[in-house]
């Protein structure tokens, strides 16, 4: 075994690609949370990606400029969910169709506070289903060990299979100013 050395204000994860290349037979099951079309401008995408993925350092879609990240989302084959209780916004499903015959699962994620009572098992039947539209073979997503830690598991049980797996390093978006300084207390900020 061999430790390579991170510098402070750098961080690495293990990313872990999964796919899956038949629809689920599983039934969605039932949630008090609704799953609603969403048109978000730049603005409001990064609030509430923030809202969602802060606790797990996602930032890829913060240092995008305006114009980058409408790009993304404002493509017709890019489909945005707002998760809702209510009328509070919750949580977040982005379907990425633009790649022929597959769909990817670029974002799921509720709001820290819901985690454990069965939303997450929801939210991932709901964007496995609406994933598996006509045309589709293939359905895949990733995770890295910044993630939830019971991410892989749920990929695993709603029926993904792992195929592959990556290091990605990269300045700690904490110091970036991508994301406040307390945002994921659970991995120490170095390097300030």
């Amino acid at each position: 075994m061999s430790l390579e050395e991170i510098p402070d204000g750098q961080l690495a994860a293990v990313v872990t690609f999964l796919e899956m290349l038949e629809p689920p037979t599983e039934p969605v099951p039932e949630s008090s949370l609704q799953l609603r079309r969403a048109s978000l401008d730049a603005d409001d995408y990064r609030a509430l990606f923030r809202k969602i993925g802060a606790p797990w350092l996602w930032f890829s879609r913060l240092k995008l400029s305006d114009a980058e990240l409408d790009a993304i989302i404002g493509d017709p084959e890019v489909h945005l969910y707002e998760v809702a209780a209510v009328e509070a916004v919750v949580g977040l499903l982005e379907l990425d169709f633009r790649e022929p015959g597959q769909c990817k699962l670029a974002f799921v994620g509720l709001v820290p506070s819901l985690t454990g009572d069965g939303h997450g098992r929801w939210l991932l039947a709901e964007a496995v289903h609406r994933a598996w539209r006509e045309g589709v073979s293939r359905v895949h997503v990733h995770t890295c060990t910044l993630d939830h830690p019971a991410a892989p598991a749920a990929y695993r049980r709603a029926g993904f299979v792992p195929y592959k797996r990556a290091i990605e390093r990269f300045t700690d978006p904490r110091l970036t100013g991508n994301l406040p300084p307390d945002a994921a207390p659970q991995w120490p900020l170095l390097g300030t």
